[in-house]
């Protein structure tokens, strides 16, 4: 059985919708649980693909996070081996950083409910086939990426121009949020409860309603990317 390394920087920030879809692939994974002092594996040989998850630190952060000097690393082997992997959210900004992008403070936080607009390249990326041109994702970022020299750019919002990105045709790099369920979108607001009330511009309650609106259609579409990216 092939197995993925999954990094985690967080509890609350597990692999959501893409656990239930990779075991029904016949696909096993360990979690590195970063946030518990587990260490940074320091190769990828044993296993067939690399997930990087989100979290409220931020690239730039290593002194305060060595752990995220280690991913660095790591990322860049498996990206030399050639490996499928995904980067989500802080994850995707590592991959980007990896890629020798630009991973900087965004001019606000989208957290929340947004619409994605798929880009041309995006529209023709077999990953994202099934797609509309826009799509309502849920996001919670404060920090972008710029693309990695050589990447397909495949998504854009109103506040942030990158969204996701494709090297090659095994590293995928999202900033939003495909992996949510409703009950995650709900843990994520009790724990970051004082990030929210910093900001006057999000409201909680609406976030938590539109969840109704627009959760059904995000996982059908999750569904879809997580079919072309495992058959890797």
């Amino acid at each position: 059985m092939s197995e993925f390394l999954v990094l985690q920087h967080i509890e609350c920030e597990d692999l959501g919708t893409i656990g239930p879809a990779m075991s029904k692939r016949g696909i096993g994974y360990r979690y590195v649980r970063l946030f518990d002092g587990e260490p940074v594996p320091k190769g990828l040989e044993q296993y067939s693909g690399l997930i990087i998850l989100g979290g409220p630190m931020n690239v730039y952060e290593e002194d305060q996070y060595p752990y995220l000097k280690e991913e660095d690393i790591l990322i860049k082997k498996g990206m030399e081996m050639g490996i499928p992997i995904l980067g989500i959210c802080l994850g995707g900004q590592l991959i980007a950083k990896a890629g020798n992008a630009r991973v900087r403070e965004g001019a606000k936080k989208e957290i929340g409910w947004y619409e994605l607009q798929i880009t041309s390249g995006g529209m023709k990326d077999t990953g994202f086939k099934g797609f509309p041109e826009k799509l309502m994702v849920f996001q919670w970022h404060g920090d972008t990426f710029d693309i990695p020299a050589g990447a397909t750019q495949i998504a854009s919002s109103a506040l942030f121009a990158n969204q996701a990105y494709r090297i090659k045709d095994n590293i995928y790099g999202l900033q939003f949020h495909l992996e949510v369920t409703a009950e995650v979108i709900r843990q994520w607001i009790s724990e970051y409860q004082d990030e929210l009330s910093s900001l006057d511009y999000i409201d909680p309650d609406r976030i938590i309603t539109d969840i109704a609106k627009h959760m059904d259609n995000l996982a059908h579409h999750a569904e879809l990317f997580y079919d072309k990216f495992f058959s890797r």
